[in-house]
């Protein structure tokens, strides 16, 4: 059995969760969240909120014991890109991308 969590149009680039996501992937729940508390990445405050969500699922809506959990699954989808325009020299207009990630956390019961 499984619980999930998502989290969409999160404001951050998926390059920069990624390297946060694979730090957590199959740990225990209990690991993982000391990791992301010690983890100075933008991207491990919102990974964080995500894994306890996660955790309340399992415990509140499939009556799973939270101490055997651990996270099975981790990852971030790239979202819509709003682009936006800096000015440059001789009158232009460069483009910027501004990313979005869309981010999922699975968490399963030891067997």
């Amino acid at each position: 059995m499984e619980a999930k969590a998502h989290l969409k149009y999160a404001r951050i680039s998926p390059r920069k969760v990624k390297i946060v996501c694979d730090l957590i992937r199959g740990k225990d729940t209990v690991t993982a969240r000391a990791i992301l508390m010690q983890t100075p990445k933008a991207s491990s405050e919102l990974l964080l909120k995500l894994l306890q969500s996660a955790v309340a699922n399992a415990e509140n809506n499939h009556n799973m014991d939270p101490e055997n959990l651990y996270v099975s699954q981790t990852y971030a989808n790239p979202g819509p890109i709003l682009k936006r325009m800096r000015p440059v020299g001789r009158g232009r207009g460069h483009r910027i991308n501004k990313r979005t990630s869309h981010i999922t956390v699975v968490v399963a019961e030891k067997e």
